[in-house]
């Protein structure tokens, strides 16, 4: 069956995502994060894109990016293709790193391009690996704070006022507000390792051992529990790692 027509944004400006191939991860350290920004920097030029917005998560990305002179195809070809050989150099491995295309959604105006500015900046929130969005090194969200590096800050910041020294501020307010946020994400489709799950855990439970939930009392237990089915972890997981009968689970 042919692949469908990708949408094509009357603005150029779209939500990409990429992920690794059968969910596995893409990164494995400081240095491999790194390297994907700068081959992304590297390519902005030649290819005359704009990243407003990115987050690196372990095994997929996120970017808000605006076409230049090449189109999103040439420009993932170009970007996946020069990680991988230096990835499967370091790692000394062959083959595939990246799960098929990318995937993208179309962002055709200012209401939306901030929805999904917000909801690429909080993934690690939502996904349990942070619990405050200033703290996790691989999104964009300190560039708007502490000054750009990639992305085009003063685009988006003019979004929210003229002045700078206001934009600021009502950014972070932006950012800080409770919101049921839906656009295109992995979660759904991507299976999480026991160490990314057991991450996610400990934080959303705040333990240190998993087994101490067993003991917790049922209400908290079982609020816990849909928790961690709304992260990704799967009912056999949670069993697993918490010890938590799959009736139990199950039924939540």
């Amino acid at each position: 069956m042919p692949r469908r027509a990708r949408d094509k944004s009357s603005t150029g400006t779209y939500h990409v995502m990429l992920r690794g191939i059968n969910g596995q991860k893409i990164f494995e350290d400081y240095e491999d994060y790194r390297k994907l920004l700068d081959i992304i920097k590297e390519y902005k030029e030649k290819s005359g894109y704009e990243i407003y917005a990115y987050c690196l998560m372990s095994n997929h990305i996120h970017l808000l990016i605006k076409e230049g002179k090449e189109d999103l195809g040439i420009i993932f070809r170009r970007i996946g293709a020069k990680y991988v050989y230096w990835y499967n150099w370091k790692y000394k491995r062959r083959g595939h790193l990246f799960q098929d295309r990318y995937k993208s959604e179309v962002v055709e105006d200012d209401s939306y391009f901030l929805t999904v500015l917000r909801y690429i900046h909080q993934n690690p929130l939502k996904a349990g690996i942070e619990k405050d969005i200033k703290k996790y090194l691989w999104t964009s969200y300190k560039e708007y704070i502490e000054g750009e590096e990639l992305c085009e800050t003063k685009y988006v910041l003019t979004l929210f006022s003229r002045d700078k020294k206001r934009a600021i501020p009502l950014f972070e307010s932006f950012h800080a507000q409770k919101n049921n946020d839906k656009c295109l994400d992995y979660y759904e489709q991507i299976r999480l390792n026991d160490i990314e799950a057991t991450e996610i855990i400990k934080k959303t439970a705040d333990v240190i051992d998993l087994n101490e939930i067993q003991n917790f009392e049922s209400e908290k237990r079982n609020e816990l529990i849909k928790q961690f089915k709304n992260k990704g972890l799967s009912i056999r997981q949670i069993e697993r790692l918490t010890g938590i009968s799959f009736g139990v689970i199950r039924r939540l």
